[in-house]
């Protein structure tokens, strides 16, 4: 607003536009929150993709009808309860209103008719009529019989199911623009079957949820009676057992199980031994929920972790000592250096998180490195914080707004060697350019005048995923108390080997954000759970090096065997 103010364009609530979206000077463009169209500026996603849509259609001169405003319409989910809005809902002297209360199941719809069309309604505890009752308001639909009696429950085996009667093109997801036909096009050619399959490659439910019992039923429809809502969140862990992620954790909780066999004993698992699935899962799901109580058992972990290093194509491994936030000195270098001539280190590589990789290192020779660097470990190997990855802030750079190296130093500190479901990535930027790429972290921080922003869920790999926005805080501290209590909500809730990016995809942001920001309480929470977790950290490095016995056994040096047995 400022900017435009400045620059003289017409302001009022928003920044004043046309039913192109064009501001008071002559190409110049504004949509969104910051845009206020025929008196109404808009705060809901659905109204900014039809701004979009205009914008985008007539900036590259393809026909467009123009902007004429939006039918505001929200699902929100109170206590639990789902609720929904659309249009002009209140009662006024020139309405109507249709309502349906059933007491007993807790459902409560009203449609409210001016000159006898659709305007607007309500829906309390059944949200699933919400796209159906969209459509009538954004069609001016005139009130008929047929509406009336599929409205109040009384049409008979005739009448159809709100999904039945959408069409193709009509808008299921108004977050992220989805409609039935992209949903039914996407099932058929990818053959998905479950929500979250469809959520995964469409994005239709995967930001506020409110559309999931809409979406459920166009999948219901396509897959008739082979379809189960339910399956889900009852797939096995693996072949050793029937029991989901769910019923593990629960049953850990619920009859104390502490060790991995004991586990595997107590829930009659069908192979005695366990699997490389089953076994590094219980392993993290024992220490999440008994953090003082259980004893981290190295066999049931992969090979990189019981090494404490990443095994290459060739038998070698990696060493990546951790450097905070990426800065290291010239004292550390050297050290590097020096290593790598002395054990004849194939390559020394720098990698994307700012570290330096020593690759194809000899097992033999890997505490030996260790304990000449004498540096921590990076933990490039492990279901652990990787990175914190920074750009070099307001200490150097023109543009930046904060200190992003000394919180990113005091992240890594704070975070590193905390056992997670799968990898994370961090990195802190200090403005909205974004140099360290915090859009495509799982926790990503950016720096903004007077604060900083936090993403969540981002992933630059295989399945590239931008992160979404968590929330805006003030201080540094506040960044660290919500990304403890992000990252306890994610190690509670996650399945082992499921990354943030499509943890949040399965469970809904806006869960995250109730859970990590809304609930103070339950933040506080969080972060202590976490701080109990944290009390428990050792460098597993260091551990190894001062450990003979563990030097013989997982590095296999004949020397220090020698010298045991004598």
């Amino acid at each position: 607003m400022e900017v435009a103010k400045e620059a003289g364009i017409e302001v009022n609530r928003g920044i004043v536009v046309n039913d192109y979206m064009e501001t008071s000077i002559p190409d110049v463009y504004a949509v969104g929150e910051c845009a206020e169209h025929r008196g109404t500026v808009y705060g809901l996603v659905a109204p900014h993709r039809d701004q979009g849509t205009v914008l985008a259609k007539h900036l590259c001169g393809v026909e467009t009808q123009a902007y004429t405003g939006s039918i505001l319409s929200t699902k929100l989910k109170v206590s639990e309860v789902d609720v929904f809005s659309a249009g002009a809902f209140r009662d006024t002297e020139d309405t109507r209103a249709l309502r349906v209360q059933d007491e007993w199941n807790g459902i409560y719809k009203k449609m409210v008719l001016q000159d006898d069309q659709v305007v607007g309604g309500v829906l309390f505890g059944d949200t699933s009529d919400a796209a159906f009752m969209q459509k009538l308001i954004k069609e001016k639909s005139p009130m008929t019989e047929e509406i009336y009696q599929k409205w109040t429950g009384h049409g008979g085996s005739g009448s159809s199911s709100g999904v039945e009667q959408l069409t193709a093109e009509d808008q299921v997801c108004d977050c992220n623009g989805v409609t039935k036909g992209t949903i039914l096009a996407t099932m058929q050619e990818k053959g998905l079957t479950s929500f979250n399959e469809v959520k995964r490659h469409t994005k239709a439910g995967g930001s506020c949820g409110g559309c999931k019992p809409l979406v459920e039923q166009i999948i219901q429809g396509e897959m008739g009676d082979n379809y189960d809502p339910d399956a889900e969140s009852h797939t096995p862990i693996c072949d050793c057992t029937e029991l989901s992620r769910d019923e593990v954790v629960e049953a850990i909780r619920s009859k104390h199980l502490t060790m991995v066999r004991e586990t595997m004993n107590v829930l009659d698992w069908k192979n005695d031994e366990g699997c490389p699935k089953c076994r590094p899962a219980l392993n993290y799901y024992l220490g999440m929920v008994w953090p003082k109580e259980h004893e981290d058992e190295r066999v049931s972990r992969v090979v990189n972790e019981q090494r404490n290093a990443n095994i290459q194509n060739d038998g070698t491994y990696s060493v990546i000592p951790r450097m905070y936030g990426g800065v290291t000195s010239p004292e550390e270098l050297r050290k590097i250096a020096e290593v790598a001539e002395k054990y004849n280190v194939r390559m020394v590589k720098m990698t994307g998180g700012q570290r330096i990789n020593l690759l194809g290192v000899q097992k033999s020779d890997l505490p030996k490195i260790w304990e000449e660097l004498g540096m921590p470990s990076g933990h490039a190997y492990a279901k652990a914080l990787r990175t914190v990855k920074t750009c070099v802030g307001s200490d150097f750079c023109r543009f930046g707004t904060q200190d992003s190296i000394q919180l990113g130093i005091d992240m890594e500190k704070a975070y590193e060697g905390l056992s997670t479901p799968h990898k994370v990535k961090m990195s802190v930027s200090a403005c909205p350019r974004n140099c360290a790429e915090s859009g495509i972290k799982d926790v990503g921080v950016v720096g903004v005048e007077g604060g900083w922003e936090l993403y969540v869920g981002g992933n630059a790999g295989v399945n590239l995923r931008g992160g979404d926005l968590l929330c805006k805080v003030d201080t540094e501290a506040e960044v660290l108390e919500v990304t403890s209590a992000f990252l306890q909500f994610y190690r509670e809730t996650a399945a082992y080997w499921e990354r943030t990016s499509m943890w949040i995809e399965n469970i809904g942001l806006e869960k995250v954000k109730a859970a990590v920001v809304e609930d103070l309480e339950n933040r506080k929470r969080l972060v202590n759970r976490l701080e109990e977790a944290l009390e428990k950290r050792e460098e597993p490095w260091g551990k190894d090096v001062n450990d003979a016995k563990t030097r013989t056994t997982w590095y296999k040096e004949p020397e220090l065997e020698t010298t045991t047995k004598q």
